[in-house]
């Protein structure tokens, strides 16, 4: 279990839903947060809201002048965790080039920019904790989800990569890959969703995840059955059934 007690934590993609809820626990357990996202004025709300020390910065991740204009604002921290995603459901049929790029550009090329300024210093003190978002979708391509399961694929891919080179170092690396988690992302979609979750839950999870040593976490459990089993399934039978 960790101790959060004077802990600096950077969460990016904080202004909303899962970010957000995440914010407040960590503030609750005793870190200072430091959050960031696009919009000032929730950013601000929201610092408002938090009980312990906290402030806000504004960060662009699709943007490489302010990813590093923010890293150098936020300065030293403990830990970061990536949250900033964004998502418009569409299939190969109905290609939207704009939103598409968006999302890979957002979700997994932010991811990079970010990581590229904060990654560096860790493993020159040998000191850090990072915490990566994908999601149950980036186990396996599924129908309708052009650019969002990819750049979680993309996203996973990452963070299995950067573990594979951190795992013995000082710098702990942690992904989580949640379902469906009630967001205004989320409203978009015009299907029923299974085991959808409120951001609070979710955030629970995730705070209990990154007190832990593991290196994956992959929520709500029943349903992740579905997306890590759906791996092992040949093409024929696997599209058969999800396309």
């Amino acid at each position: 279990m960790k101790n959060w007690q004077s802990k600096r934590y950077w969460v990016v993609g904080a202004s909303d839903g899962l970010g957000a809820a995440l914010a407040h626990k960590l503030s609750r357990a005793g870190a200072e947060v430091i959050v960031s996202a696009r919009s000032e004025d929730k950013l601000n709300d929201l610092v408002s809201a938090l009980p312990g020390r906290a402030s806000a910065q504004t960060i662009d991740v699709a943007d490489d002048a302010s990813v590093a204009a923010a890293a150098k604002a936020v300065g030293q921290i403990d830990g970061i965790v990536f949250l900033a995603g964004v998502y418009w459901p569409f299939a190969a049929t109905e290609w939207d080039a704009e939103k598409a790029t968006a999302m890979a550009d957002v979700n997994f090329t932010g991811l990079v920019r970010v990581m590229g300024q904060v990654v560096p210093d860790m493993v020159a003190r040998d000191q850090g904790h990072i915490v990566i978002t994908s999601s149950l979708t980036g186990f396996r391509g599924l129908p309708g989800s052009i650019g969002y399961t990819a750049s979680k694929a993309a996203t996973m891919s990452l963070a299995e990569c950067m573990y594979a080179d951190l795992r013995k170092t000082g710098v702990q690396v942690q992904v989580i890959n949640p379902g469906f988690i009630k967001t205004q992302l989320t409203d978009k979609n015009d299907f029923k969703m299974p085991f959808l979750m409120e951001a609070d839950a979710a955030a629970q999870e995730v705070l209990e995840h990154m007190s832990g040593d593991s290196f994956k976490k992959s929520f709500p459990w029943l349903f992740s059955l579905v997306f890590r089993g759906a791996q092992f399934l040949p093409d024929w039978l696997y599209y058969r059934i999800f396309a």
